[in-house]
């Protein structure tokens, strides 16, 4: 895993320098406290995979012009709002091993500073004169916003299924990371054939995404991770991994985890017990299955391209998430 990182890096830092550099210039706040808390939140580890998928989905097309970068950091942008919003709903303690922002500036900042970052998106995308693109994203923040409704209608609710995890997963953050993807291609103005594949790149990609983040909340280290594991579980947050669990077990185990799971104070050995079962009844197994159907179905779409050095980096990228420790 360590050695397709560094392989990865190599060849996009150049890439990866000059969106730093965009999520800076093109931040223009008139208040120093939005620069501050917005800086806070894009600058504490983030991996820049979204508007990178931007970039290399334009350049896959033939993209020869100058507004990539620039374009890319909305996506950044938009998942940046979703951080800070998603922390005050769910009265998160801490994000990326750093104390959360409204803990800091106040919920009240916090929110609107979100607010700052998806009108950012919209002026930014607007300086395209693309209607597709804006389309594009207009529906890409309604979806993700339904996302994280969902998952606060299902939160603790023992009866979610993996129909209902995969429609919750697909708005809350395949739609964002399908969009990097489509808008790259619509940026170099590719054939419809290429956006479609690049879009449906992206949703499965996105899908896999999710769900090796979901198992990081029951096999990574903490000081890796940058914040407790079991955060799901403690919030209430079903995931494929205890979902699959609760479906297979005995009615003695899943009593059990029903059980923790409506405890709103889980212990580390409560914890501890849970993921036992989930490992007990395949619930980790399942999910690395899953994400790598979703990781082949998305490097399958890249068929339509000639071999080159960006769809192989496209190609890496899907295995990367898959392996990847935070």
């Amino acid at each position: 895993m360590k050695g397709l990182k560094e392989q990865i890096l190599g060849s996009v830092r150049q890439d990866v320098d000059d969106i730093e550099v965009a999520l800076t210039e093109n931040l223009q706040p008139h208040l120093p406290l939005v620069s501050q808390v917005a800086k806070y939140i894009m600058f504490s580890g983030g991996k820049r995979i979204r508007p990178l998928l931007m970039v290399l989905s334009a350049r896959l097309c033939g993209y020869k012009g100058d507004y990539d970068k620039t374009l890319s950091v909305v996506f950044e942008y938009l998942h940046a709002a979703t951080l800070l919003h998603d922390d005050v709903v769910d009265d998160a303690d801490v994000r990326r091993g750093n104390p959360v922002a409204h803990s800091i500036w106040g919920a009240p900042a916090t929110v609107l500073v979100g607010d700052f970052l998806l009108a950012r998106s919209i002026a930014i995308a607007a300086e395209t004169d693309s209607v597709p693109i804006i389309d594009v994203l207009a529906h890409t923040t309604a979806q993700m916003s339904e996302g994280e409704i969902h998952q606060l209608l299902h939160r603790g609710d023992l009866a979610t299924g993996e129909t209902d995890y995969m429609e919750i997963i697909g708005r809350k953050t395949a739609f964002l990371i399908q969009s990097a993807c489509r808008v790259g291609a619509l940026l170099a103005e590719a054939p419809a054939e290429q956006v479609e594949a690049l879009s449906e790149y992206g949703y499965s990609l996105g899908i896999s995404f999710q769900m090796a983040d979901d198992l990081l909340d029951y096999t990574a280290d903490t000081a890796v991770l940058g914040k407790p594991i079991g955060t799901d579980l403690k919030e209430g947050k079903l995931t494929l991994p205890i979902i699959c669990a609760l479906q297979r077990a005995t009615q003695e185990d899943r009593s059990r985890m029903e059980i923790i799971v409506r405890d709103t104070d889980v212990t580390e050995k409560d914890f501890e017990a849970v993921v036992e079962l989930i490992r007990q009844y395949g619930g980790i197994e399942y999910t690395m299955e899953r994400a790598q159907e979703h990781i082949d179905q998305a490097k399958k779409r890249l068929n339509i391209f000639e071999p080159s050095q960006t769809r192989t980096l496209l190609e890496q990228l899907a295995d990367y998430v898959l392996v990847r420790q935070v």
